[in-house]
């Protein structure tokens, strides 16, 4: 099974996202090779291309010299099959936040990975154990939860699920340090820590904004003087996207069965109409450039 001291030099990244994208750029500035696998081509490049700029900002701020971007470019490589992650040490999905789509991609990666590579989800909510009843050798499972902008953001949730190793955990705790992260060990529940404690937060922002307590910018200047957030709630969650924040409370409602955790009405609504924060140009502040 997996050593602690394992050297991962190779990897797969499923998911060409905004989440994925990200991964595989902080992979490959750590010298790992990457496949960077979607089956729409269109996102690939776009993928690629966002890649490119975050690099070329890190040139420009002098975190990153000129050949360090070449080379990072030159170790990432679009694939549109998960057969090429044959041989790879490592695979990380960040596909859609849904349990069958992950699962599916574990089943695939199960075929094509060697019996000792470790399989990662970019979860936010999503139960670790339930995604690793889909393969053999469901110790070799673990989340490996990111913040965006990944190659901004320091942290790195580990999530162990039921069965996940002490090995296993550990190779993947030594992986984020070497990425430049600080990895913080938590357990499988849903919402692990990070957004059990953070969407009840913007959940409860919604329901003040639906009451009528204060304005949106009120809001969110309070949380910003007051608890000295760097963004306000109603503006993390644009940024976050309101269609993620009602999937992961829908989850925390669910799998906790706890009415702390219903999603507003408010919020429900302006997924329903479409309106879902920076991605669209319109949340609840507008950003220009709504689609639809």
């Amino acid at each position: 099974m997996a050593d602690t001291e394992r050297d991962i030099n190779r990897a797969t990244v499923v998911g060409a996202g905004t989440m994925g994208s990200g991964i595989a750029q902080v992979l490959a500035t750590a010298g790992i090779e990457v496949d960077l696998v979607d089956v729409d081509t269109s996102q690939l490049l776009r993928a690629q291309a966002a890649i490119e700029r975050s690099l070329d900002r890190l040139v420009q701020k002098g975190s990153l010299t000129a050949r360090a971007r070449d080379q990072s470019l030159a170790l990432i490589r679009p694939k549109t099959k998960i057969d090429a992650a044959i041989g790879h040490e490592l695979l990380i999905e960040a596909v859609t936040e849904d349990l069958t789509a992950k699962q599916a991609v574990f089943a695939q990666a199960a075929h094509v990975l060697p019996e000792t590579a470790l399989l990662a989800s970019n979860t936010s909510s999503i139960s670790i154990t339930a995604l690793a009843s889909a393969v053999s050798g469901p110790e070799r499972v673990l989340g490996m939860h990111f913040f965006n902008p990944v190659p901004v953001m320091k942290l790195v949730e580990v999530v162990r699920g039921q069965l996940t190793s002490e090995a296993t955990t550990q190779a993947i705790v030594a992986l984020a340090q070497r990425l430049g992260k600080t990895p913080v060990v938590v357990n499988d529940y849903p919402g692990f820590v990070s957004n059990r404690l953070l969407l009840p937060m913007l959940n409860e922002a919604f329901f003040t904004l639906m009451e009528g307590v204060a304005e949106k910018e009120a809001i969110d200047q309070v949380m910003k003087l007051g608890m000295n957030h760097p963004m306000g709630p109603l503006e993390l969650a644009d940024f976050i996207g309101l269609d993620v924040c009602l999937h992961i409370l829908e989850v925390l409602h669910r799998d906790l069965g706890d009415d702390k955790y219903r999603p507003c009405p408010l919020l429900r609504r302006m997924v329903a109409a479409g309106r879902l924060g920076r991605k669209t140009g319109v949340g609840f502040y507008e950003y220009g450039g709504r689609r639809g």
